[in-house]
């Protein structure tokens, strides 16, 4: 392909549509630090999604409480896909 092509793909609004916003992945943020009211966590594996309410959650876990180890535990707690072996065991989350 000519260098022309390229540039023109690179030049393109919707070049940048697949990646995160600017700041830091929601994943990474305190419960305290998120303005969604719902909040969602899916899995790879199994496909599987998982939602919870900012409310309920701060009021389970705390306002300091990391929403990817959050996500995390809440997707193991009902995780269907146990093997026994810790390394393939629970699932894989996304966070959306």
């Amino acid at each position: 392909m000519s260098p022309e092509y390229w540039d023109a793909v690179l030049r393109d609004p919707l070049a940048d549509a697949g990646r995160e916003p600017p700041g830091p992945p929601v994943r990474t943020l305190r419960l305290s630090e998120i303005s969604q009211h719902i909040l969602r966590v899916g899995c790879r594996r199994c496909g599987r999604t998982v939602e919870i309410q900012k409310a309920d959650a701060v009021r389970l876990y705390g306002p300091l409480a990391v929403w990817k180890d959050l996500g995390q535990r809440l997707l193991d707690d009902t995780c269907q896909q146990r093997t026994g072996r810790h390394e393939e065991d629970g699932c894989w989350p996304v966070f959306e």
